[in-house]
């Protein structure tokens, strides 16, 4: 395969394959991922139309389709594509994990934390996902899945500034001030922005 040295051209060698072989369905999706890179969503909407029609069991196109949905600020379409993506392969977990996000958003949390966990299941090392169902199960109140989800996240990134003020928070409520202080203050080191009230219960335990 010839190497592309930038957008356009990867751009043109993903054209020059659909034109020698119109059914392709990778092609028709890396061209549709090509084209997203640069902001050309209606033309990769079409294109990844084109490889579901090509090849319908590729969720990873669905789930562009979510993120094209995402980035219009349509919820309900995301979550629709997610699903069907995860229709097509039952084991996705980024489907899941995309599902997950948008019920979360939506303010679905039971909804957003059946899906989480399916996604957690399915992959392990899912950074996003271990990390937005620590925020949903705070949400929910069950301090201890969160504390032991985002404690998952932090094993795969441990200077992940967002899991440190989850944490912080989970163990404040948890009354375990000496955790919540120390993971307050490596948010803050990362740079993270942690709300005033958080800050000021923490200096209240120092």
């Amino acid at each position: 395969m010839e190497k592309a040295k930038n957008a356009d051209e990867y751009i043109a060698i993903q054209r020059a394959a659909l034109a020698a072989n119109p059914e392709c369905g990778t092609s028709h999706y890396n061209l549709a991922v090509a084209l997203m890179g640069l902001k050309k969503y209606d033309e990769a909407e079409k294109e990844l139309h084109e490889a579901i029609e090509c090849s319908p069991g590729l969720a990873e196109a669905y789930v562009q389709l979510g993120a094209i949905c995402l980035q219009r600020g349509d919820l309900d379409g995301c979550l629709s594509y997610n699903q069907r993506a995860v229709k097509v392969r039952p084991g996705f977990s980024e489907g899941y994990g995309n599902i997950g996000f948008v019920q979360l958003q939506k303010g679905n949390v039971d909804e957003a934390i059946k899906a989480l966990e399916r996604a957690t299941a399915f992959n392990f090392r899912f950074l996003q996902a271990f990390t937005t169902l620590g925020n949903a199960y705070l949400m929910k109140g069950r301090i201890q899945d969160s504390i032991e989800a985002n404690l998952k996240a932090l094993k795969l990134e441990p200077n992940f500034a967002v899991v440190h003020n989850n944490l912080a928070i989970a163990y404040l409520e948890n009354k375990e001030y000496k955790k919540a202080i120390e993971h307050c203050d490596k948010a803050v080191e990362l740079g993270y922005d942690v709300a005033p009230q958080i800050l000021n219960e923490i200096s209240a335990h120092r």
